[in-house]
């Protein structure tokens, strides 16, 4: 008999130990029996046999972990407060054929040379520039304006790439970009390049990882869940938009995608490039950077600024100019759906949801108050349930409401509702960007899925409303927030025509300063957080506390306040109640420190540690 150490995967149980009758490697997935159903598990190390009893594994599965991949598991693991079994559960495991030997699994797999004749894209001066320099360095953040065309160097790479029988990753972090995108590398690389994100069926994910197996598919692009796919020969890891906060995970392990690649390039001796118009304050300082300051096609960009928070008559003048033109527009709100609350003007209270301390968002077309952290959802009042008034008032505007302003005033034009309400699934999401395309519908309007790189050489009018209630918000990032959302909403229009601009603020100087020059805002904004000392310069970790009794959260918040405070390498810059008090009929308290670096500070976590509470490493959210 042999004895192994598994994890269970997808689990947060602790280490078991079982028996088998033939020798299992470190990394091979087996199944065992606990309780009454098979449970699949991870092979962890070989032990002596044990002094208590134990259960034979069931089967050893053909499917195994790279010893690569177990080491980021471990590391992410680690820094991200999670169990190895969670964290392991992110990768897709290798397959090994029947024939292949245990010490040379991943080497062992047909091979498909599709390499050979790739077509390259002509690239411009600057595009060849920036393309040569990035070949020179392990990990870089390519610095390019909108439409200065970044998508043509990362097809030149990964076309590089497979010359060298390597293969490539390329992340974006939305699949509302996955259409488009897949069109373009397609044109490449043909069938050897594969999407991958959650929206694709358990079938098409089977078909993928044949392909991968078989060498057949040799680039990977999707949003972060493709950073794991197990991807052979690894040379290249593409993070496009890499200032995007769809690349943190808000559930456990809280992981940001862009960081672990750079992990992943260092353990893989992978290049890793990050790309944006707008790179975050953190990626411009740590990482060199490479730059394509003009756009490919340059075309005349008007700012106008106007005033409000609704949809008001210089925006549909301005709407129904660039119509009647045969011009199309984007017009970006910053709620989703519609996005606002029924408040009494009697008493000024908000309704509520019963179980989490937040207003209940007012879906007009289905005709239900919804709660965007709990999911409750129950029929529209009328009446206050505080003191009884009526009627219940709702003035901030959403999506639907903007739609029906905006076709009641020109007629004739016809709006794509673009959020994660109206585009539910891939299909909905192609069909809508299919009819924008073909110029079936003239506007775009929606959420932050609008900012996303999208290309429509179309677009001769952007619309950016809601920056002000961004800039506003209690979070050290947000005037890095509203800044870059304006100049990626702006970069979706001018594209291959003159262009405006119309920005609706009650503050234009905040703003006027960086028109056209994100990197002077780059440059400004590391001096205030140098001397307001946040990231890049410290580190931060955010503790949340969950509890159905609140006395309960409250002592266990005062309790590790207390341990924490015996530590002189942290510094407790807050704690209390969370901005959302209470979600799902759980109070939530936070406690949020930060540190000189990040090894005293993840040293500290670690020793205050307990299943009580949640650590959210390099926080992005602050609710």
């Amino acid at each position: 008999m042999y004895y192994y150490q598994v994890a269970l995967l997808r689990s947060s149980a602790p280490v078991l130990t079982y028996a088998s009758e033939v020798s299992i490697g470190r990394g091979d997935i087996v199944q065992v029996p606990l309780k009454d159903t098979l449970k699949e598990a991870l092979v962890l190390k070989k032990v002596e046999k044990p002094s208590f009893s134990t259960s034979t594994v069931y089967a050893v599965s053909s499917s195994y972990f790279s010893p690569q991949q177990m080491a980021i598991a471990k590391f992410i693991s680690e820094y991200y407060f999670s169990s190895f079994s969670e964290a392991i559960s992110l990768f897709l495991p290798y397959r090994r054929s029947e024939c292949t030997h245990e010490d040379n699994r991943i080497n062992e797999r047909k091979t498909v040379n599709v390499g050979v004749g790739i077509p390259r894209p002509t690239l411009s001066s600057i595009q060849q520039q920036a393309y040569e320099e990035l070949l020179e360095k392990e990990r870089a953040l390519l610095f390019g304006v909108t439409g200065a065309g970044k998508t043509e160097i990362f097809i030149a790479l990964m076309a590089k790439m497979l010359e060298e029988g390597k293969t490539s990753i390329f992340l974006m972090p939305e699949i509302s970009l996955s259409p488009q995108m897949e069109k373009r590398l397609k044109v490449y690389f043909g069938d050897a390049v594969a999407m991958w994100h959650s929206k694709i069926t358990k079938k098409k994910k089977a078909q993928i990882l044949e392909g991968i197996e078989e060498g057949r598919i040799r680039v990977i692009a999707g949003a972060r869940s493709a950073l794991f796919t197990p991807m052979p020969d690894l040379g290249l890891i593409i993070v496009d938009e890499e200032h995007d906060d769809s690349y943190k995970a808000m559930t456990r392990p809280r992981y940001h995608a862009r960081d672990v690649a750079v992990l992943m390039g260092q353990k893989l001796g992978a290049k890793v490039v990050l790309a944006s118009a707008t790179p975050s304050t953190t990626s411009y300082y740590k990482y060199d950077v490479v730059k394509l300051d003009k756009p490919f096609v340059q075309t005349k960009k008007r700012y106008r600024f106007v005033s409000g928070d609704t949809i008001n008559a210089p925006i549909i003048y301005a709407l129904r100019s660039h119509y009647e033109e045969g011009g199309q527009s984007l017009v970006f709100l910053p709620t989703r759906g519609n996005f606002k609350y029924l408040y009494c003007s009697a008493c000024g209270k908000t309704h509520t949801c019963p179980f989490c301390s937040v207003g209940m968002a007012l879906h007009r077309k289905r005709r239900h108050l919804k709660c965007h952290y709990c999911n409750y959802t129950e029929a529209i009042r009328e009446q206050c349930v505080h003191c009884s008034h009526t009627p219940l008032l709702s003035e901030r505007i959403g999506t639907q409401e903007a739609i029906e302003i905006i076709t009641e005033a020109i007629e004739g034009i016809k709006v794509e509702q673009f959020d994660r309400d109206s585009i539910t699934t891939a299909n909905k999401l192609v069909k809508a960007l299919k009819r924008f395309e073909s110029g079936e519908s003239h506007v775009l309007l929606g959420t932050q899925m609008l900012s996303k790189g999208h290309d429509y050489p179309g677009i001769t009018l952007s619309v950016i409303m809601g920056l002000d209630h961004i800039m506003g918000m209690a979070d050290y990032r947000a005037r890095e927030r509203a800044i870059s959302l304006l100049f990626q909403i702006a970069g979706r229009s001018g594209r291959a025509k003159e262009a405006e601009v119309l920005i609706q603020t009650a503050d234009p100087g905040q703003y006027e300063a960086y028109l056209g020059d994100y990197e002077q805002f780059l440059k400004d904004e590391l001096l205030f957080l140098e001397i307001a000392d946040y990231p890049p310069f410290v580190s931060l970790a955010r503790i949340l506390i969950a509890h159905k009794d609140e006395a309960k959260a409250s002592k266990i918040t005062l309790d590790t306040v207390t341990k924490l405070k015996a530590f002189d390498t942290v510094e407790i810059v807050g704690h209390g109640k969370a901005p959302v008090e209470r979600v799902a009929n759980k109070y939530r308290f936070h406690i949020l420190l930060k540190a000189k670096s990040r090894v005293p500070l993840l040293k500290v976590l670690h020793s205050v540690d307990c299943r009580q509470i949640e650590v959210d490493m390099d926080p992005v959210e602050f609710s």
